[in-house]
């Protein structure tokens, strides 16, 4: 549905160019919930505004529905912004207007007349769960009541994709909770294809079924969520997740010069079996757990363990391909925590 070939951005500064996006290949298929991530200045914001050219792009194209629509006048691209809704992380509400009118407001731009949309605002405010609050104004609602309102409001004139920039990030963690329920809903329920940006890993763990993560105003890792972050293999990738190949320092570990220390990664059912433990009794090794974690992504899990591994080299080397072999990921650490 959407397809980003070759994309820049350059913005130009009194001291010099700033490359904000340097070379984005993204395809976004028709319902994905699709996450970028990235640390501030990453280029994120910069890119999800090229998507409806609130931002100009500096060269490359972006094909929605297979129209390039860097090559829109202005006319064709007015139209085409009603097929694209966007919400912000500080709302945008018209403060001296209330809800219904605050929704209200592109469907008047649009022209519809008084009867479809005081129709379709009722719709929305049912959508949002704010039917009590029609008549409302932004100075009396909370924040995540305001972000209700600015997602009715982006989705009055029915768009099928809906652009959210750092939409949570205002917000508390239990409303944040129930703004990702909502975009899931919608998602589910109105076949919307969503677009989020943010920093949040949790955003992305909870609703988001493919991501690209950006770094330096590139796209340094993308794929399936769960793939991507359970075995990441970029720095950012794994800041974001808190990988726990932690710096390990040989002088805590007492004599370790014959221990292997190695990270494994257990994916999805494999998390919740005995491997460890068979692995001492099958090769007898021991095995000296250092650090540890399991996370859930979208019901599914993946886990992190940093184990010193002491015994028989073959037998060591055995037990890590047995390992192997169930279908974990095993990868040597050196003291310092890093990979070889």
């Amino acid at each position: 549905m959407i397809t980003i070939k070759g994309l820049y951005k350059t913005y130009s500064c009194s001291d010099g160019n700033t490359e904000a996006l340097k070379n984005i290949n993204l395809r976004i298929e028709k319902g994905d919930i699709f996450g970028i991530i990235g640390l501030s200045g990453a280029g994120k914001s910069t890119l999800i505004r090229c998507i409806n050219r609130l931002e100009e792009p500096t060269e490359g194209s972006i094909f929605i529905d297979n129209r390039d629509i860097t090559k829109l006048d202005e006319n064709e691209l007015r139209d085409m912004r009603r097929n694209i809704g966007m919400i912000f992380q500080h709302f945008n509400l018209l403060s001296r207007r209330n809800c219904r009118d605050n929704i209200a407001f592109p469907l008047k731009i649009m022209k519809y007349d008084e009867r479809q949309i005081e129709e379709r605002v009722d719709e929305l405010l049912d959508l949002v769960e704010l039917k009590d609050k029609k008549f409302s104004y932004p100075s009396q609602l909370s924040g995540g009541q305001k972000q209700r309102v600015a997602i009715a409001r982006a989705l009055a004139t029915k768009p099928e994709i809906l652009l959210c920039d750092e939409a949570t990030s205002a917000l508390d963690p239990n409303t944040t909770a129930s703004i990702l329920k909502l975009l899931k809903n919608i998602n589910e329920t109105l076949g919307i294809t969503i677009v989020i940006i943010t920093h949040q890993m949790e955003v992305i763990k909870e609703i988001c079924n493919k991501v690209a993560v950006i770094s330096d105003g590139r796209i340094v890792e993308e794929g399936n969520t769960y793939d991507v972050f359970s075995n990441p293999y970029h720095k950012v990738t794994k800041s974001f997740v808190k990988d726990v190949s932690l710096n390990i320092d040989k002088n805590t570990l007492g004599d370790a010069d014959d221990m292997e220390i190695v990270r494994i990664t257990f994916l999805d059912h494999k998390a919740k079996e005995p491997l460890i433990y068979k692995i001492i009794k099958k090769f007898d090794v021991e095995a000296n757990i250092l650090s540890g974690q399991m996370n859930r992504i979208q019901g599914r899990i993946y886990g992190n363990l940093v184990v010193g591994l002491r015994g028989n080299v073959e037998k060591v080397d055995d037990a890590i391909n047995f390992l192997k072999g169930e279908g974990l990921i095993v990868e040597e650490l050196k003291y310092n925590g890093s990979s070889d």
